[in-house]
């Protein structure tokens, strides 16, 4: 391999290095490590240009500095292992530079570059980044379910939202939920979800679970099955409605219109009122729900279930005017406007797309279909039927022609059959219902006899979309075939009628215009989301946009920035990760009826028992990075209590540290590390360090442990115990610190001190004998340092 074309500057000063750096620059400290990064490629993109900090020489003195030392960050490894300030008085910073990799490394590598390195994981140190990892932007952590023996014991930490979370359209923050559902608070875990998600009763029903087909574990074995657990949780929400959807406790004297009583409305109805808004739901239809009513039928969203929710949502204090078309005479937009301090308009789209053929008029839309249905009417089906569309919606309607006892349904779409739109479970589904697939076929000619349906000819489609994705299929005249079919139902989509709105409002394909941030509308006052805005999309995308415009509304009648609830996890968010879900388990399925029970009125699937979905938790692998900091002289510096002085600031050891993208620190863009600064050593003090590796030469630490205790009278008066390569970040051992205080180092004491500082470990799959080395290595220094080695535990730890 070879390096990428980078420039170098050598600088004279930091101010001049700072300059240098600029936003796409890297700091040369030693080499040691940077070097190896760049020729390797182990990044995506590379610095272009290296500020070699060399010549910089106040960073490489070594001074004291009021009875402690000031040590700079160029100063040498070697230089730390036998200088005599650092021998004589802080022996635990010479024993930690001596025992990194060989004499050559240590020549050349540096304070900075050691305390700075990138970590060493092998899928992030992959050359030519075969593997983009979550420390390189990406969504997954290779070691977690893969390769781990050398990664962390305690836990794990996320840089950004898990891709469960960052899947779901609405950021329902699926692993903090879970993790409150392992906890056993399950009130807690579904507070968590109303944060973003008031519907989960409905979405735990027909959402498209966007989130388990990105959850990580599918590369394990099978996703999380989140959407059932949700369902539970939700189920719960309405057993318990006065408490989860309960009035605000205060009413602001402002009020807010919602048209369209659909997902996108009611969640924004919720959120709107949560806050103390007045809130009044406006819909054209007899009955709010919007297609949740209208179109998606019972065995998939029975009403009861919708009618409670829309029950709960009522008694927040929600208003409903049914029957009340915006724009008719009574209900125009001007006069909402002047009602209400502001309006959401969500009304979705219900204008039924046509194939545009003659002899159109003997097809049945599937939506009316669909909803003629819900309706409680059951309209008369063919013997033969022939469904035409190729997304969940035609499956729908293709099911529920069957269900009303059609003898033989069939479903042809342009698409071919790994390209339609239609969910995998309801295509699934329709297959075990019996219903034939005639993927790559469109509707050419429509077959009539004496002005009756007889069937319809189909024609084959090479290509739906042209090279820049646009819908323009492509036919084969050549190959067709005609379906005999006593009824056809065209489900093909829908497309809005927004011309209530008024032409300014409303772009050349009928959608609505917004301001993408906001929700806002050109219209002062007025803001809109879902299906209106989109075009068709899913029950959950439609929530999320709903949630996302009440808080504009909010921030708007309000005149407050508000501050939200963290994103679905927050960056360096510290997690602990479950060595139970990192084993192959069996999935949990929910309880479905036989095929041969199934009805348009009764629900398929049942809800999850609270134990099912409990152990349905346990398998979440709480995603984050696992990767370890690979320093020995950052445990040294923290026991110490040495402060890390940079261009900018001071900051204590203990906070030096973080996970970040391609770092491990908390310096800014072009921060530089200038020195460390090293307290006076306690009088009293033995200092230890400890180091696990499996080769003495050139090895990073296994398990790195740092210890410094102070004895009076033959008592701990204060023990500092650090340690490195067993947790994402440097770590102490703080209870283990306060157990040894005011106790006589004994062998059972320090046992007893080494078993508490492992007590919160949770190992990976693979690196379960960390846990013993650290136990160890912690007992071996406690023993040390109160002068009575035991040299039998040093043929305690595994090699």
């Amino acid at each position: 391999m070879e390096l990428r074309t980078f420039e170098t500057i050598a600088p004279d000063s930091v101010p001049q290095a700072r300059a240098a750096h600029g936003k796409d620059g890297a700091y040369l400290a030693g080499g040691t490590d940077l070097l190896g990064v760049l020729t390797d490629r182990i990044h995506a993109t590379s610095p272009a240009r290296l500020v070699d900090l060399q010549r910089l020489s106040e960073l490489r003195r070594i001074q004291p500095e009021r009875g402690g030392l000031r040590i700079g960050a160029l100063v040498t490894l070697a230089e730390l292992a036998r200088h005599p300030a650092i021998v004589g008085r802080y022996p635990l910073l010479s024993q930690a530079a001596r025992a990194v990799a060989s004499p050559q490394i240590r020549n050349a590598g540096t304070l900075g570059g050691n305390l700075c390195q990138e970590v060493r994981c092998w899928y992030y140190r992959a050359p030519d980044n075969v593997f983009p990892c979550m420390r390189k932007g990406g969504a997954t952590c290779n070691a977690l379910l893969g390769e781990n023996r050398y990664h962390s014991i305690f836990g794990a930490v996320r840089l950004g939202a898990p891709a469960c979370a960052d899947g779901c359209p609405a950021g329902v923050p699926i692993p903090r939920y879970l993790e409150r559902l392992r906890e056993g608070d399950e009130r807690a875990a579904l507070e968590l979800i109303l944060e973003r998600n008031p519907l989960p009763a409905i979405t735990g029903r027909v959402c498209p679970h966007f989130c388990e087909q990105a959850c990580n574990r599918g590369l394990l074995d099978q996703p999380v099955a989140s959407r059932a657990i949700e369902r539970r949780l939700g189920d719960m929400a309405l057993a318990e409605a006065a408490r989860f959807y309960a009035p605000p406790r205060r009413n602001l004297r402002k009020s807010v219109a919602v048209v369209g009583a659909g997902p996108a409305g009611l969640a924004a109805a919720f959120y709107l009122r949560r806050t103390g808004y007045a809130v009044t739901v406006f819909d054209d239809h007899p009955e709010p729900g919007g297609m949740l009513r209208y179109a998606i039928p019972a065995y998939r969203l029975p009403l009861s279930v919708l009618r409670r929710q829309l029950e709960a949502l009522a008694g927040m204090g929600i208003r409903f005017e049914c029957g009340r078309p915006v724009g008719a005479k009574d209900l125009a937009l001007a006069s909402l406007r002047k009602r209400f301090d502001a309006v959401f308009l969500a009304t979705g789209t219900w204008r039924e797309k046509r194939l545009g053929i003659a002899h159109e008029e003997l097809l049945t839309p599937g939506l009316s279909f669909l909803s003629a249905i819900r309706a409680g009417r059951k309209p008369a089906v063919g013997e033969r039927v022939l469904v035409i569309g190729g997304g969940s919606v035609a499956v729908d309607v293709a099911v529920s022609a069957r269900r009303l006892g059609a003898r033989e349904v069939s479903l042809a779409c342009l698409e071919a059959r790994d390209e339609m739109p239609a969910f995998p479970e309801d295509l699934a589904l329709a297959i075990e219902e019996g219903i034939r697939l005639l993927p790559s076929f469109g509707p050419q000619r429509v077959l009539a006899e004496k002005g009756r349906l007889a069937g319809l000819e189909l024609v084959r489609c090479t290509s739906v979309f042209d090279e820049e994705r646009r819908f323009r299929p492509a036919f084969d005249p050549s190959t067709s075939r005609e379906v005999a079919a006593d009824q056809v139902l065209v489900a093909i989509g829908q497309g809005p009628d927004n011309r209530y709105a008024g032409a300014a409002l409303v772009d050349s394909r009928g959608l609505l215009c917004i301001e993408p941030e906001s929700g806002a509308t050109a219209l002062g006052g007025v803001f809109a989301g879902g299906d209106a805005v989109t075009g068709v999309g899913t029950v959950i995308s439609a929530i999320g946009a709903g949630q996302r415009t009440a808080r504009s509304i909010d921030e708007m009648l309000s005149g407050k920035k508000r501050r939200t609830e963290p994103e679905p996890t927050c960056a360096g968010q510290a997690i602990r990760c479950e060595p139970e879900s990192l084993r192959p388990q069996p999935r949990l399925e929910t309880q479905r009826r036989p095929a041969a029970e199934r009805t348009l009125e009764d629900e398929d699937d049942a809800t999850a028992p609270a134990e099912a979905a409990a152990r349905e938790a346990k398998r979440c692998a709480n995603c984050g990075c696992v990767a370890v900091s690979p320093s020995d002289l950052a445990p040294a510096l923290i026991a110490l209590g040495a402060r890390m002085v940079t261009d900018r600031r001071v900051i204590p050891a203990e906070e030096f540290f973080a996970v970040r993208p391609r770092a491990t620190t908390v310096l800014g863009d072009g921060e530089i590390l200038r020195q460390v600064l090293l307290p006076p050593p306690p009088r009293g003090g033995r200092q230890r360090y400890q180091k696990f590796r499996l080769r003495n030469s050139i090895d990073f630490p296994i398990v790195g442990v740092a210890s410094l205790v102070t004895q009076r009278a033959g008592r701990v008066r204060e023990a500092r115990l650090a340690f490195s390569a067993v947790a994402p970040t440097p770590i102490r051992a703080r209870a283990a610190e306060r157990f040894l205080r005011g106790r006589r180092l004994t062998e059972e004491v320090a046992e007893a001190a080494a078993a508490m500082a492992v007590q919160d470990a949770a190992p990976l799959a693979h690196n379960a004998f960390k846990v013993q080395v650290l136990r160890t290595l912690v007992r071996r220094a406690l023993l040390d340092t109160a002068g009575a080695g035991d040299k039998r535990a040093k043929k305690t730890v595994p090699t």
